[in-house]
């Protein structure tokens, strides 16, 4: 390839692996089709309203930002905001003053005299707010003069900390539920910041879809770098793509990271044949490009002492095999852990370590939950979980033999091949 045509082709990458911004194009989509199915049936229910919520990373954002226009697909056409980002300085007033703004509709006017002309305006929602702090009914009003349906996404609603604010959010739900307004809208958030808002309006409940997002299988993340691959040109060895997917543990994020390093590294050496030596530069290459998390992973392993464990007990715990919502015993450890050091140990030789990661002094990078003797643990930020096994990869501390023994995050389909 010339220079030219190499530059041209990892811009096409570049534009098909995307890890840092959510996926809202409904042909780069892959899998997740019950969770599609869930979303527009409820969009497409009067007073029905959607809360998507699973791990950070799991393509809650990308799935949202793609209903819009599959539903344009099927012909039903409906005015969107776009997605709203929900911070911390965000209360409800300001969330939807910020929504109102995005939301505009068109007002025919007659033209003086006997012409018969009209005139269109375009006029913002946001004009008819109130000049003082929202409440629930004017959210209400102010979506009744529209005149059409609108879906309204608003993403991070976890970022709504405030009781307060989380009450009137419910009731908004509520409102427009019990008044049939024309308006849809799809929370986005994780699994804890659902249950709270439930809890605080148990109402609600019968207008809310409730749709998980687990894990991606092994099939969907291999679909995202077929698309991938289709997209650019490009091919890719045998196990490539399977490789791939088993170290991005389910997690999309880590998926088009490892996809686009791998092809951008292909590209370099004049391929157009991803191999596996690709991949194994595209961890490093994650690896470098994830300061934040990196920098956690390396609080969390840090010691004086030359001759600790923490980085093999870290391993293990990316290895140990969790539930659904991804919580595993002290005892899930012992298999991996034994496997890592190629000894046998047992839960007493590295509990102090399992709740060393629940401190301060380490993050905290582990959750635990539950009583003594039943206590469960979790990573705090589920993109940690495969940046470990990632890591650990990149720099030979992970074989091969053992992540394909281990019992890993990545949801299994019947005919996964993984």
């Amino acid at each position: 390839m010339t220079l030219p045509e190499r530059m041209q082709l990892k811009a096409q990458i570049s534009r098909l692996f995307t890890p840092g911004t959510p996926i809202n194009k409904h042909d780069l989509f892959a899998g997740r089709l019950e969770q599609v199915n869930d979303v527009i049936n409820a969009t497409l229910q009067l007073g029905r309203h959607v809360v998507l919520f699973g791990e950070r990373g799991v393509g809650k954002t990308s799935l949202a930002r793609v209903i819009s226009d599959i539903l344009k697909m099927a012909g039903y056409h409906l005015l969107d905001c776009g997605t709203i980002n929900c911070d911390k300085t965000d209360d409800f007033s300001s969330l939807w003053r910020k929504i109102f703004r995005e939301l505009s509709f068109v007002m025919k006017t007659q033209d003086p005299g006997f012409t018969g002309n009209e005139s269109a305006q375009r006029i913002s929602l946001e004009t008819f707010l109130p000049n003082r702090e929202l409440q629930p009914d004017d959210v209400r009003f102010t979506l009744t003069k529209l005149g059409t349906s609108c879906l309204i996404i608003i993403d991070e609603v976890d970022q709504l900390s405030s009781l307060r604010d989380r009450v009137k959010l419910a009731a908004t739900i509520k409102n427009l539920s019990d008044h049939a307004v024309q308006a849809t809208l799809i929370l986005v958030g994780v699994s804890d910041s659902v249950e709270e808002l439930i809890s605080e309006h148990q109402s609600i409940e019968r207008a809310l879809v409730q749709v998980p997002m687990r894990r991606m299988s092994a099939n969907e993340l291999v679909q995202i770098i077929d698309k991938g691959l289709e997209g650019s040109g490009m091919t890719a060895d045998d196990g490539v793509r399977d490789w791939i997917a088993r170290l991005s543990q389910g997690l999309p994020h880590y998926t088009h990271y490892l996809g686009l390093y791998a092809a951008i590294n292909a590209v370099d050496e004049d391929r157009t044949n991803i191999i596996v030596d690709d991949v194994l530069e595209a961890t490093k290459k994650t690896v470098e490009k994830s300061h934040t998390i990196r920098t956690a992973y390396y609080k969390a392993i840090s010691s004086p002492q030359r001759q600790n464990l923490y980085a093999e007990v870290l391993r293990a715990c990316a290895l140990a095999e969790t539930n659904e919502l991804g919580y595993f015993a002290a005892a899930a450890v012992r298999e991996p852990m034994s496997s890592i050091m190629e000894r046998t140990y047992d839960v007493p030789n590295f509990s102090r370590h399992l709740h060393d990661f629940c401190e301060p002094d380490r993050g905290p990078i582990l959750r635990k939950e539950g009583q003594p003797r039943r206590i469960r643990f979790r990573f705090i930020d589920a993109m940690m979980q495969p940046f470990v096994i990632i890591h650990d990869y990149s720099v030979d501390r992970l074989t091969n033999e053992l992540l394909r023994k281990s019992k890993g995050r990545t949801r299994k389909d019947d005919d996964d091949v993984i």
